[in-house]
């Protein structure tokens, strides 16, 4: 299933990650996602926000996947994500260390949320990404740590 990258190739595609993320042109976004990810690839929220498992326990509902698939869905999933956090100048997003090949083909990227104007951590998560065999994300399970 996973393309296998050497330690540069690694380490470009940890940074070609956290750029799509605080890429200000929406054209540009769109573009640097659809080199990204694959057609099919879907990012999935692993532990959604505790408001959100509050509600749909109140509600007895059973918390849902949250689950974005394809590249629209991802151009909006990332350019909402833009707007929230990047679009002020205020912060960015930044590649934590050096991406780690996992077991079974994947890769973890740990990422921080940085404030610009002194390096101060604001939030933080680590994904676990499966890659297709043209090196493009197929599968990203997103961790989020304390993101204000």
């Amino acid at each position: 299933m996973s393309k296998q990258l050497n330690d540069n190739e690694l380490a470009r595609f940890a940074e070609q990650y956290a750029a799509q993320w605080n890429e200000s042109d929406a054209d540009a976004r769109s573009k640097q996602i659809r080199e990204l990810w694959a057609p099919t690839g879907a990012q999935t929220l692993v532990d959604p926000p505790i408001e959100m498992r509050e509600e749909a326990e109140r509600l007895q509902f059973p918390m849902p996947a949250l689950e974005v698939r394809g590249h629209d869905a991802m151009d909006r999933r990332v350019t909402r994500a833009y707007e929230m956090f990047i679009e002020s100048g205020e912060y960015e997003f930044a590649v934590e260390q050096a991406p780690i090949r996992l077991p079974a083909g994947l890769i973890g990227v740990s990422w921080t949320m940085v404030a610009k104007a002194d390096g101060t951590v604001a939030g933080g998560g680590f994904e676990v990404i499966g890659l297709d065999d043209a090196g493009r994300i197929l599968s990203d399970h997103q961790f989020i740590v304390g993101v204000r």
